[in-house]
């Protein structure tokens, strides 16, 4: 077992400074046999602005696509690794070697999950969680990176005994003694943070004849009085927060930071899941984004903003359970938005109020677009000095093929509107997708020398190409 000693002083402060402005990340799931590429999907995170990702391994196909890409990620150990990585520190040592340091630093990893929401694991790996835990920190520390990645292990809200009224919240009686002291005494002696997946869709589907609605969904209500405390709470959300934070209190570890490892709303549900349903999720999902971005903390911590991972990036169609389960994603597997919200604060100051989430968009199947009328497609006149970008008819399929795989993979061209199903996929013929792709990348080049060329594929035409309703983008 490892000796544990304080965080230095550089680690606290950089811990405060972190703590100072609430983050969004989001948990890219992939039990799905219809998703993006991971560079497609790197992308896709960067076009929205989102900087901290989540995963539920450590997928090198997926680790290698991050590195570079100023993103931080949380990567994970699964429970089924938990006994091996329990029993012996040899087998930390390999794990941390493959799947970190191989990867370090160029890939952002911040952090590691130990397992997921073990308490509930049908196989009853508890007993095997803080060892775990443990002998992962001793390996980090071998390997000199326990200072820039922490280790953690999300826990259920299920954990909790009881979690009303927040300031009565209490862990389960039978896990306190065995993993939950010990836990919190880790994380705290390794300046970590307990990880908390917090779903306000559960207690609602549950409790509909006594949980508002617009409580779960952050709306305007009139709220909901601690009679302990007095605090007023106008989120089920927050209120689930502080009901771990006051269980912790009541173990003796009330200063242990925390992060929300998963929340969401699903898009779809069954019959029988009241609430499920796109207005509601672009409601929960895009107030919560406002609320954490707002940089506050909760009634019981108002000092100490928010971190919160959004589950999900897309719906994934092997998941399986109830309908919800394959429909939690902001995004479908095309790269196009389920609903329309706000990520980032720049988001937020350009993008509808969601308070009410009247004004969320459902985006629906696209139409495909007519056929263009030529091989050059539709033209429209163009204002001066405007320039676009298309692929060259006389180059082979191949040249075209390998030139529309860079823009849209390295290249970082904009190609969700090409994806099957969305505005620009119709015509699908490689000269209209490549068209696109190589005039994304031009545009976002802002139009300089040789970013039209691909090897002779393209070339710039001072027309506005469109074919049917798809219109090229003139810039960014």
């Amino acid at each position: 077992m490892a000796t544990f000693t304080l965080p230095s002083l550089f680690i606290l402060l950089s811990l405060l400074s972190v703590a100072h402005s609430g983050s969004i990340g989001i948990n890219y799931g992939r039990i799905a046999n219809n998703l993006p590429s991971p560079a497609q999907v790197v992308q896709l995170l960067k076009t929205q602005g989102v900087n901290r990702v989540k995963l539920y391994d450590t997928d090198s196909n997926v680790l290698t696509a991050l590195s570079g890409s100023n993103i931080s990620v949380t990567v994970a150990l699964p429970n089924e690794q938990l006994s091996d990585a329990a029993e012996k520190q040899s087998f930390t040592d390999s794990w941390v070697q493959s799947n970190i340091l191989t990867y370090y630093p160029k890939t952002q990893i911040e952090s590691i999950a130990v397992g997921n929401e073990v308490f509930v694991d049908p196989k009853n790996t508890t007993k095997f969680l803080v060892p775990a835990m443990k002998n992962m920190y001793a390996s980090l520390v071998k390997y000199g990176v326990a200072e820039s990645i922490k280790v953690s292990s999300p826990v259920a809200l299920s954990a909790l005994g009881n979690s009303y009224p927040s300031s009565a919240g209490s862990f389960k009686p039978d896990l306190v003694e065995p993993v939950i002291k010990p836990m919190l005494s880790f994380l705290k002696q390794t300046g970590s943070y307990l990880m908390v997946n917090i779903y306000p869709f559960f207690a609602y589907a549950a409790n509909t004849d006594t949980i508002s609605l617009d409580y779960a969904l952050f709306k305007d209500n009139k709220g909901v009085t601690d009679p302990n405390n007095g605090l007023v709470y106008k989120s089920l959300f927050e209120a689930q927060i502080d009901a771990v934070y006051a269980a912790m209190k009541a173990v003796g570890f009330g200063d242990v930071a925390m992060a929300v490892s998963e929340t969401g709303w699903p898009s779809k549900g069954d019959e029988n899941e009241a609430g499920a349903g796109a207005d509601n999720a672009a409601a929960y999902n895009g107030n919560l984004v406002r609320r954490v971005l707002s940089g506050s903390g909760t009634p019981l911590k108002p000092n100490e903003p928010l971190d919160v991972f959004l589950f999900a990036l897309f719906n994934e169609n092997q998941k399986p359970g109830p309908t919800s389960e394959r429909n939690y994603g902001l995004f479908y597997p095309n790269e196009q938005k389920v609903y329309d919200i706000a990520l980032t604060k720049e988001g937020l100051e350009n993008g509808p109020t969601m308070n009410n989430g009247s004004k969320s968009t459902v985006v629906t199947a696209p139409q495909p677009a007519a056929a263009p009328v030529s091989s050059g497609g539709d033209v429209e006149a163009s204002k001066v000095g405007n320039t676009w970008c298309v692929a060259n008819e006389k180059a082979s399929r191949e040249k075209l093929q390998a030139a529309l795989d860079y823009a849209c993979g390295e290249g970082g061209a904009d190609c969700r509107p090409i994806q099957q199903g969305a505005t620009c996929y119709d015509p699908d013929t490689l000269e209209a997708h490549a068209s696109y792709a190589f005039n994304s990348y031009y545009q976002k080049n802002t139009r300089g020398v040789g970013t039209c060329d691909f090897n002779g594929a393209a070339y710039v035409v001072t027309q506005h190409p469109k074919y049917g309703s798809c219109k090229f983008p003139t810039g960014y």
